[in-house]
């Protein structure tokens, strides 16, 4: 099951209360306060997952819980701290805020962390606010409240080249004859409920180009209003490089005009506004083993008129399959290449590639300058004269006799320093010999007494 939306509410773990308790043990006559500090709550992290592609896990468990830091305990024991959850997302995943609307996260890289949720700190236990002047506290720290949030989840998935046309006109058919993807294939309409996607290699090992191809449901006329599938599927194209339109020039799809197809697609990738219509694009004529030559022969009129690439090709047959899948890597590696700018716009938000443009000079800009560089002119260096020279030393004489005179002081001071100590020990000695010697006499005279 495909699901690229979900739902959830998260929290994370709240912090453990400090502790009040007071150190009372045999041979310990002031034990004082001995509160420990509340654990940390655990934390709500989320990881970007190559090995996820759908948000189906989060459908049917749309709550998650951390938990909660231990309480301190006596002996000054801090609590343990909560485990944190760790949320895996597929790589392109966008996270906003439901209740605010605004974008919490997009993971674009693989093995991308970050911190969705954090859990509360812990209180601080009484034994922390003994003072000098508090050496009894009954006072401790409540934990930290917990953080809750409700998030919604939007994959879209990153792919390089997008496959969009009217239903069954061989999207399917197509990516299983280029890449190794297997999606589900009839003689019907809508047959693709859920995008595809797929790898393509072209050249040798070691000059080989491949990219990432995208097989998403078909339009039709109306799409954006609801009808058919509806635009939903659109976003998953938003962040490729280049747009393939597969157009069916048979008579099996009971449509007469292949150009109003292509103008129909067209306006239904510009009223879903995320810049889709101004990407680059190539057109795909399929179906050419049962094409009717007239429409092919109006879309390739079409085609030159626009200025657009045009590949005939026929999944059945083989026929122009090796053409196109050139064509879309060369346009891939042009895209790549060229620098990204972003254009921010009140309705939507989307990117061009815009090639680095180097501005050539002006002839006459060209002269005004090199006559400025001939007329301007030249300072040369003075070499300084024996005056000079001699004031010069005279400034750097003086320095130099202060440095040693400073020297010469601090070496005295510290000598001046050491004796005054000696003396400060030496009488010491001498006043406690005097003292023993008094003590002796008195002990003498006592002894006699008796």
């Amino acid at each position: 099951m495909f699901i690229d939306e979900a739902r959830i509410r998260i929290t994370s773990g709240g912090g453990g209360n400090g502790c009040m308790a007071f150190r009372r043990e045999k041979f310990v006559p002031r034990g004082g306060p001995s509160g420990g500090d509340g654990g940390r709550g655990g934390d709500i992290i989320m990881e970007a997952s190559e090995r996820h592609n759908t948000l189906v896990h989060f459908r049917f468990n749309p709550e998650y819980k951390a938990q909660r830091g231990r309480h301190g305990e006596g002996s000054n024991c801090t609590g343990k701290e909560g485990e944190s959850i760790i949320l895996k997302v597929p790589v392109g995943t966008m996270v906003y805020d439901e209740i605010t609307g605004a974008l919490v996260h997009d993971f674009r890289d693989a093995n991308e962390r970050i911190i969705i949720a954090k859990g509360g700190r812990g209180g601080r236990g009484n034994a922390r606010f003994a003072t000098a002047t508090h050496q009894a506290p009954r006072e401790c720290e409540a934990g930290f409240p917990a953080e809750e949030r409700a998030l919604r989840l939007e994959l879209k998935l990153l792919a390089d080249v997008g496959l969009v046309g009217f239903p069954n006109v061989g999207k399917s058919t197509l990516i299983s004859r280029v890449s190794a993807a297997r999606p589900k294939i009839a003689d019907y309409p809508f047959t693709t409920l859920q995008p595809n996607l797929g790898v393509v290699a072209v050249g040798e090992l070691r000059d080989e180009i491949s990219y990432v191809i995208a097989d998403i449901p078909g339009l039709i006329e109306g799409a954006s209003e609801g009808a058919g599938l509806g635009i939903q599927f659109l976003r998953h194209i938003e962040r490729t490089r280049l747009l393939a339109h597969l157009i069916d020039v048979s008579d099996a799809s009971g449509r007469t005009d292949p150009v109003k197809d292509y103008d129909i697609i067209v306006g239904e990738l510009e009223k879903f506004g995320a810049g889709l219509e101004l990407k680059p694009a190539i057109l795909i004529a399929s179906k050419i083993d049962v094409a009717n030559p007239e429409k092919l022969e109006k879309l390739k009129k079409f085609a030159k008129r626009k200025n657009m690439e045009l590949y005939p090709i026929s999944a059945v047959t083989g026929e122009g399959i090796e053409a196109v899948k050139w064509a879309m890597a060369r346009k891939v590696e042009e895209v790549r290449r060229a620098p990204v700018v972003v254009i921010d716009d009140d309705d939507s938000d989307h990117f061009e590639t815009v090639a680095p443009v180097k501005k050539k000079a002006a002839p006459a800009e060209k002269k005004k300058a090199a006559s400025v560089r001939k007329t301007a002119p030249v300072k040369k260096k003075v070499a300084p004269t024996k005056k000079k020279a001699a004031s010069e030393k005279k400034k750097t004489t003086p320095v130099k006799k202060k440095t040693a005179v400073k020297k010469k002081t601090a070496v005295a001071k510290k000598k001046t320093a050491v004796a005054k100590r000696k003396a400060v020990i030496a009488k010491k000695k001498t006043k406690s010999a005097t003292v023993k010697k008094v003590v002796l006499a008195k002990k003498k005279a006592a002894g006699r007494k008796r």
